[in-house]
């Protein structure tokens, strides 16, 4: 059986950018679970299986079909608990929702803006109406001008990883002693930027660098091949 997980692509149908799928990537490999990814543009979110999901990741496993990351990294676990485990206990569940909550409020706003032309470029043509017309009511302002913002982002980021930098002196991963799924948390969360906008991100000094540098170096190197067939 070979499962299927949807996921946002640039018009080329094969540069995988979405954070959230990123997280279900790299948990389906720590897994070794096979697994094929379909590309979806925007407009065909609606249309995904029963047509009841509204952003990407959606998993199809047997006669199962679920989104949200969380609950298809749970799933996993539950579904599966012969293979490596993503989550260690209830300590393991509380840190990645903490990660989570990191990566929303403090560094999506800034990746966002870092990213948002490069991102923008990467789709359809019908896919950059889509994008555009949301993101510019979201924010108030156009792309353009939201983009401005880019270099100020890109300089506040080192200090917004800065608790990450702080924990990663005392351990190998954000997880502890091996990767799991608080790391794959935050691996997505910057993958998102680092597939839309490479070399953007981080001093090659920086703690936090070395740390995405082996997590792209993960299973084959799965993360340094964001374009992917499906």
């Amino acid at each position: 059986m070979t499962r299927k997980l949807y996921s946002l692509c640039g018009e080329d149908g094969i540069r995988h950018y979405s954070p959230h799928v990123w997280k279900i990537i790299m948990a389906l490999e720590h897994k070794g679970l096979e697994y094929s990814l379909t590309p979806v543009s925007f407009e065909d979110i609606s249309e995904i299986e029963d047509g009841s999901y509204s952003s990407v990741p959606v998993l199809r496993d047997g006669e199962t079909v679920l989104g949200e990351s969380y609950d298809i990294a749970r799933y996993l676990d539950e579904t599966y608990p012969e293979a490596p485990a993503l989550f260690d206990g209830k300590g393991a569940m509380a840190l990645t929702r903490f990660v989570e909550s990191y990566c929303k409020t403090v560094l999506h706003p800034s990746l966002a803006t870092i990213a948002v032309m490069d991102m923008h470029n990467l789709m359809s043509p019908d896919d950059q109406v889509y994008f555009r017309t949301a993101r510019e009511r979201r924010f108030g302002m156009s792309l353009e001008e939201m983009a401005k913002g880019a270099d100020r982002e890109r300089a506040a980021l080192p200090d917004k990883l800065a608790p990450i930098r702080d924990l990663l002196t005392h351990q190998a991963w954000v997880s502890g002693a091996t990767p799991a799924y608080a790391d794959y948390t935050l691996f997505g969360t910057l993958q998102w930027c680092n597939v839309c906008s490479p070399n953007t991100l981080f001093t090659k000094d920086d703690t936090v660098s070395s740390w995405f540098d082996r997590c792209l170096d993960l299973y084959d190197g799965v993360g340094r091949n964001p374009a992917r067939s499906s």
